[in-house]
C-alpha cells in the first residue's frame, strides 16, 4: 500500500499541487512504446500479440507473484478478450463484474480469485492511478483509453483502480468534468473498493445505467449544508457512501475467458517441420543371389 499523501490538514494545499500532477498525455491513435522513464510495461499494446508474458499496460495486476503494494509501479494489463496485446484473465479468475455508467464516471466492480493473476493469496490490495508519488503513475506509464464517453477513443486523465486477492473496482471520470479529480480521487489508498467505489460486489455480470453517488470519496455534506472532507490524519474513518440507484440493467450469464493465439514457430522450428523425413530402409530380396 502507498503511504498516505496528506500528513496534516495544514499541508493540504501544498500536497494538492503534487497529488494532482498530470501523467503523460498521449495520442490514443499513435501510442508510444513507453510514455514515462522507468516504465516496466509498454503502451503500444496493439503491436504486440496476446501472450502470458505480455507487458501491455485494462485490469492491472502483477506480472509475477507479488502483493499490489510491492508491485504497484510495474503492473501489467490482463484482459477478458484477446486482441489487445495483453495477458488474458484465466478461466475461473473472474467471479463477477458490474458495469455502470453515470453522468460523471464509468465504474466496474466485481470479485474473483485473483491469485490466478499473480496476486499473493490474502493480499488486501492497493490502489493504482495515473499520478503516483512521483507523478509518473502507478504503474509507471499507465494509460487508460475509452470510447464510452464520446464514442471515439480518448485518453482518460483521472481514474483509479483497486484490486486485492478477491475483489476489484475501476472508476474512470469524464475529462470534461472540472471535478473529475474528486470523483476519481487517489488519496484514499488504504480504504479499498467498497469505500472509494460503492457499488455491486455480488455474484453475477451486468451492465447498468446509474445515478452518481451522493458525494465524491471522502466528502460529506453536513446538516448545515457545508462540506466536510476526510483526510488520513483524522483518527476515525467515516462510513462509505451508499451505492447509487441503478436501472436498465442487462444481465450476462458469464464472461468467457479469451484464448491465446497459436504460438508462432521459430525459423528453426519451421525448417524442422518442413524438412523431408527419412523413410525406413526396406531390404528387398536379391533374385540373383545364391542361397
Amino acid at each position: 500500500m502507498k503511504t498516505p499523501l496528506l500528513f496534516s490538514l495544514a499541508l493540504a494545499a501544498l500536497w494538492g499541487a503534487i497529488e494532482h500532477s498530470q501523467a503523460a498525455i498521449v495520442d490514443p491513435y499513435k501510442l508510444p512504446h513507453k510514455s514515462e522513464p522507468g516504465q516496466y510495461g509498454y503502451n503500444d499494446c496493439g503491436k504486440h500479440g496476446d501472450s502470458p508474458s505480455a507487458k501491455c499496460q485494462t485490469l492491472y495486476a502483477p506480472p509475477k507473484k507479488a502483493t499490489i503494494g510491492d508491485s504497484e509501479s510495474y503492473e501489467v494489463s490482463w484482459c477478458t478478450k484477446a486482441g489487445h496485446g495483453a495477458r488474458l484473465i484465466p478461466a475461473g479468475a473472474l467471479k463477477s463484474a458490474h458495469f455502470i455508467k453515470t453522468d460523471r464516471y464509468i465504474q466496474i466492480t466485481g470479485t474473483g480469485d485473483f491469485t490466478k493473476m499473480k496476486i499473493v493469496p490474502g493480499d488486501q490490495g492497493g490502489e493504482l492511478d495515473p499520478h503516483g508519488a512521483d507523478g509518473n503513475g502507478n504503474p509507471v506509464g499507465a494509460v487508460v483509453l475509452t470510447k464510452a464517453f464520446k464514442g471515439e477513443l480518448e485518453q482518460v486523465h483521472e481514474w483509479h483502480q483497486f484490486i486485492s486477492a478477491t475483489e476489484f473496482c475501476i472508476r474512470i471520470c469524464r475529462n470534461s468534468d472540472p471535478d473529475n479529480w474528486k470523483w476519481c480521487n487517489h488519496i484514499y489508498d488504504t480504504e479499498g473498493c467498497w469505500w472509494n467505489d460503492p457499488g455491486n460486489y455480488d455474484l453475477g455480470f451486468d451492465t447498468c445505467a446509474a445515478d452518481t453517488v451522493v458525494s465524491p470519496p471522502g466528502e460529506y455534506i453536513l446538516k448545515n449544508g457545508t462540506t466536510s472532507t476526510f483526510y488520513h490524519v483524522q483518527k476515525t474513518t467515516p462510513t462509505a457512501h451508499p451505492p447509487a440507484k441503478s436501472s436498465s440493467c442487462k444481465v450476462q450469464a458469464t464472461v468467457k475467458p479469451g484464448k491465446y493465439p497459436p504460438k508462432k514457430m521459430t525459423t528453426v522450428e519451421v525448417r524442422k517441420a518442413s524438412a523431408p523425413t527419412k523413410r525406413a530402409g526396406i531390404v528387398e530380396p536379391n533374385p540373383h543371389k545364391k542361397h
